[in-house]
């Protein structure tokens, strides 16, 4: 038995980002006349709100006043923020309880170590094109990973297989790369799916501050059923800026049982022996997001966001180039033109335009013959990048 856990071996997606990383670099340094604009990151563009960063601050004096020192917290998260999180889910329809969320330092760390609550070697569903970390996480999980397919005949937006059995099942809405997002329907259905074969759906729901559509879920728990078979993880990361920050939540309703063993009381567990959460300061400043005017701050960022997103939208689809996504998510999901592959179109959008996207081929092999583009960005230079990209496209 050798020494080294040899799955890491088996990981893409560090290799994606590393050779987009890798190619602007290179171009950079051989034409330093060149600006290069990003379109390919999620990361923001934009300060954190005003009310957040006055909580942060705050919070800081406050860790220096007498009495006023926070140390080790509750490994479950702030009491105030928790409640504060049930609170939101029950303005968009979904009655959760402040026990059922836990607060953890973000989104990608929880999809990671919820795995450990299940046995390795059990079968998983991921959605292909999708977030490359679930399956990077299975991989290490050592876990057999299934595919559901989505495309332009499903929206992007995979139905339950009738035959196909798993234990687990990934969902994202609003989903990265494609925007797609799900109704209400659509979750009904896959609520219905697992609690017909006891799977347990993980839904990603990083996204929802950026849903508009009246009518549009924003959380699986808006649907009849679904505390008895999700798991919801959530993040600040991009309703609030957080990228930097770090500070998300994970919910595991009471009612969510397998083999009679509530996944509640294991993950409470699991969490005790092994994390701190969050820092005070920075759950003090998720607090501020959540409530006015800080909420309303928050929104107007991802407003400026979605107005970028639908400025490109529209005028692909104005120069006849197909995309989805740019509604009810900051990012478009562009159908590479003239037989391109992803990569093909990568390099010449960065060679001709000096733009760099996403390479759709890095989120599944359904990805392969697109790219995404992230609103993520300053709107001037979203601008300038669409009007490159265009005349670039417009040649083809």
């Amino acid at each position: 038995m050798g020494l080294l856990d040899r799955r890491f071996e088996g990981l893409e997606s560090s290799y994606l980002f590393s050779e987009i990383a890798s190619r602007a670099r290179r171009f950079a340094k051989a034409h330093p006349e060149r600006e290069i604009i990003s379109l390919g990151v999620g990361d923001l563009a934009l300060p954190l709100a005003p009310s957040v960063c006055e909580a942060l601050v705050l919070a800081s004096r406050e860790q220096g006043e007498p009495g006023g020192f926070k140390g080790y917290g509750p490994y479950e998260g702030r009491a105030f923020l928790r409640e504060a999180l049930a609170s939101d889910y029950a303005r968009s329809g979904a009655e959760l309880s402040s026990e059922e969320i836990f607060i953890n330092d973000g989104a990608k760390n929880a999809l990671f170590s919820l795995l450990s609550l299940f046995e390795p070697g059990i079968t998983v569903l991921i959605p292909d094109p999708v977030y490359p970390a679930y399956l990077d996480a299975n991989i290490l999980a050592g876990n057999r990973a299934g595919f559901i397919e989505g495309g332009p005949e499903n929206g992007y937006l995979p139905s339950p297989p009738e035959s196909a059995a798993a234990s687990l099942v990934y969902l994202c809405s609003p989903g990265n790369p494609t925007g797609a997002v799900y109704d209400a329907d659509g979750l009904k259905a896959w609520v219905s799916w697992a609690l017909e074969r006891d799977a347990v759906i993980i839904f990603d729901s990083a996204y929802r501050s950026f849903i508009r559509e009246c009518g549009l879920p924003k959380s699986i728990y808006e649907i009849e059923g679904a505390k008895e078979c999700a798991i919801e993880i959530g993040s600040f990361s991009k309703s609030a800026g957080f990228t930097g920050l770090r500070c998300g939540w994970a919910v595991f309703p009471m009612a969510l049982e397998r083999e009679g063993v509530s996944l509640n009381k294991l993950w409470r567990q699991r969490i005790a022996v092994s994390e701190n959460g969050a820092p005070y300061v920075v759950q003090r400043a998720a607090l501020a997001s959540l409530e006015e005017p800080g909420a309303s701050e928050c929104a107007r960022a991802a407003d400026f966001y979605l107005n970028s997103a639908r400025r490109i939208a529209a005028a692909l689809k104005s120069a006849g180039i197909s995309c989805t996504g740019g509604l009810n998510s900051p990012y478009v999901w562009l159908e590479c033109p003239a037989g391109l592959s992803s990569w093909e179109l990568f390099d010449m959008l960065l060679e001709r335009a000096g733009v760099v996207c996403t390479p759709g081929a890095g989120f599944g092999r359904r990805g392969e013959g697109r790219c995404r583009l992230s609103a993520f960005a300053k709107a001037e230079d979203c601008e300038r990048a669409l009007g490159r990209m265009l005349e670039v496209l417009n040649r083809l």
